[in-house]
């Protein structure tokens, strides 16, 4: 089941997907460097930031060497200054410990300030093509809504969807697989009022298929529960 989801949101994607500078590039310092904006951003609000920022600082060693109050201006438009200082020790750990390098492991991209598994995930997908999981919110609701698998309050924490996110980016373009989902989420799979109607996966979409039950699946279940139910949606292809 998930390969043919993967198949499905992957021919939506062909036409429906949204484009970005830092998705024209496989440079791993730009990309990084755009998945911390993005964190609990909107894309569009960091278009004009990521050009001016690399306008500005074309290198680890350029952030390092920029003053505190220059990167929080230019974060400001996001509401991220209070983590200025993470994109200037990131740097500093690039430079550093790395030798300028973006670390192309989950473990070591993770020890930089600001990189969860989520970021991570992204940057070794999309810059190293890397079959790599990348869970968030997004991911944790469509996959709630089309599987119709219980998550708990922190889904995105639970270990069933860790794996149906680590088998659904098992693919030829795991970087492609992951922005696809990025771009269905915040297109037609919204959080409230999705566009059903008008979705290519909605004949096997379970939410779809019980649009007249209460959505009752965010609630927590138990790990044995939520194991047998991902079982039947688990395809090892």
């Amino acid at each position: 089941m998930i390969s043919m989801f993967r198949r499905n949101i992957l021919r939506w994607y062909s036409t429906g997907r949204r484009t970005y500078p830092w998705r024209e590039t496989t440079d791993p310092y730009r990309i990084l460097i755009a998945e911390m904006m993005l964190q609990r951003t909107k894309a569009d609000q960091v278009v004009n930031v990521y050009d001016e920022f690399f306008t500005t600082f074309n290198s680890p060693d350029a952030v390092i060497k920029c003053s505190d109050g220059r990167i929080e201006s230019m974060l400001k438009p996001l509401g991220l200054r209070w983590r200025a200082k993470n994109f200037k020790k990131a740097s500093q750990a690039l430079l550093h410990t790395f030798g300028g390098r973006v670390p192309d492991t989950r473990e070591e991209l993770k020890t930089l300030p600001g990189v969860g598994d989520y970021v991570a995930g992204m940057v070794l997908s999309t810059a190293f093509c890397k079959c790599e999981w990348a869970v968030d919110s997004n991911v944790v609701r469509v996959f709630r809504r089309y599987f119709g698998i219980p998550t708990s309050r922190e889904g995105r924490r639970d270990a069933h969807v860790t794996e149906m996110a680590r088998i659904y980016s098992s693919s030829r373009n795991p970087g492609r697989a992951n922005l696809a989902i990025v771009d269905f989420t915040g297109i037609v799979c919204l959080p409230r009022k999705p566009l059903c109607n008008s979705c290519g996966l909605r004949r096997r979409c379970n939410y779809f298929m019980n649009l007249d039950d209460k959505e009752s699946k965010g609630k927590a279940v138990s790990t044995k529960s939520s194991i047998n139910t991902v079982r039947g949606c688990i395809d090892y292809d």
